[in-house]
């Protein structure tokens, strides 16, 4: 089966090397020539992705993986096409087509009668059938009656686990008429393995949900999910938080039964996910309230956090002006060198409208990158005098007051650092309010 994917990212590439390991021959398209170097080199181009390295380096070595940037030319001689490129919403959280309209228009011109496109970037409702599906067939060589095959088919994966995700999730598919569908579920099923999974309702595999956009709904539903659930924790932490109420225990109690299923709070929900997909969704259904409350809460956690700072250095006297004031964590999730949408850009604008100087540390970034994106670099053990940790890296488990030098307060967001050695200095951790801390100006 010879494959094309299109979009060598995060998601992209592992799924192209996931399909050359299981039998493919796979050639990778993507716009970015330097990306394409690197892949055709077999060299990942990012270390944190578990198991890359070793996979693509033996699938190129073994003549099963190429890259190219002609994507009409890869398409021309393929079997299945997969377009991974990332859609984005602009400022106004609108989608924003260009990119992926430019890709199928790039698909379409290498489109042969029978090759099957199967789109698993997520999408708003409909945009399968209504949008990429005629655009396909606008810009190909096909004559009327040539039989074109659509799908859609999300990525349901977590970067940093690719490969495990790609075993323990049932592959979602849905086509634009049946025949489309079963080809999809055909070629997964070729191309994928799956753990099994007593769990579930029925056996791990591909799931076809009988259309594309009952597989567009799936993928929005899953995630938009999240969104409002982590908003629902957040609105419960910072109540908590007032009262002297430790959230977490209440939260492991509540899930100690079947029926309950609270998130974790947090600082900042931030990653090309959970931001983005609900917005999504909100493009096809604008008149979801409850999904547009959720995020705008969500967006709300930096400032309030920044509140609960400024609350604790009232109980010392101590004013946010002036203060220099590190955040402990540039990337939106520990242990991921990515900052799409990272909780560090808002935390550190309403600091410094607040008039304190904000400063950034993050052991996964260089001073160099931090800079590019915009952000002031901070070095453990100079000296601050408050701390937001917005990222959960492992590192912050054993930071003390000795890391940060005359620090009077410290507002863990991500529940990371450890109670111990902290002495002298204000430690509050979202969501697990203090009978001190509720008694405190």
């Amino acid at each position: 089966m010879r494959v094309t994917v299109v979009g060598l990212g995060k998601i992209g590439l592992p799924l192209a090397v996931e399909y050359a390991v299981n039998g493919a021959a796979v050639v990778g398209a993507d716009v970015d020539a330097r990306l394409v170097a690197t892949v055709a080199a077999g060299t990942a181009p990012w270390a944190e992705e578990a198991h890359l390295a070793e996979r693509l380096a033996d699938v190129v070595a073994a003549g099963s993986l190429t890259a190219t940037t002609d994507t009409a030319a890869a398409v021309a001689v393929s079997d299945v096409v997969v377009v991974v490129v990332p859609l984005v919403v602009d400022e106004e959280a609108r989608p924003e087509f260009s990119a992926l309209d430019a890709a199928t228009r790039d698909v379409a011109r290498g489109l042969r009668p029978g090759t099957l496109v199967v789109y698993e970037t997520t999408l708003p409702v409909g945009t399968t059938r209504e949008r990429l599906l005629p655009l396909l067939r606008e810009h190909s060589a096909l004559a009327p009656a040539d039989e074109l095959l659509v799908a859609f088919s999300p990525e349901r994966v977590l970067t940093g686990r690719v490969f495990a995700d790609l075993r323990r999730y049932p592959k979602i598919v849905g086509g634009v008429d049946g025949p489309s569908a079963r080809r999809a579920a055909e070629f997964y099923d070729a191309v994928l393995r799956f753990d099994a999974r007593p769990d579930l309702p029925r056996a791990n595999g591909v799931w076809d949900l009988g259309s594309a956009e009952a597989a567009e709904l799936a993928k929005l539903a899953e995630t938009t999910y999240r969104d409002v659930n982590i908003a629902l924790a957040n609105q419960f932490a910072l109540f908590a938080q007032g009262r002297g109420i430790d959230f977490t225990a209440v939260a492991q109690a509540c899930n100690s039964q079947p029926y309950s299923h609270l998130h974790r709070p947090g600082v900042a929900v931030g990653g090309h996910c959970i931001p983005v997909y609900p917005r999504l969704y909100l493009h096809s259904d604008p008149a979801a309230d409850v999904v547009r409350t959720a995020r705008a809460a969500n967006e709300r956690m930096p400032a309030a956090t920044v509140d609960l700072l400024a609350a604790e250095l009232a109980a010392l006297g101590r004013d946010l002006a002036g203060l220099r004031v590190v955040v402990l964590g540039a990337a939106y999730r520990g242990g991921v060198r990515e900052t799409a949408f990272s909780g560090v850009f808002p935390l550190t604008a309403t600091l410094a409208a607040r008039g304190a100087v904000p400063v950034v540390h993050d052991p996964l970034f260089s001073d160099d990158e931090l800079r590019e994106r915009g952000l002031t670099p901070h070095h453990l053990g100079e000296p601050a005098d408050a701390a937001v940790v917005q990222a959960d890296h492992r590192d912050y488990a054993e930071l003390s007051a000795a890391d940060l030098p005359g620090l009077l307060a410290l507002v863990d967001g991500r529940g990371t650092t450890r109670p111990e050695g902290w002495d002298g200095v204000r430690r509050v951790v979202l969501g697990r309010g203090t009978p001190a801390a509720a008694d405190a100006p």
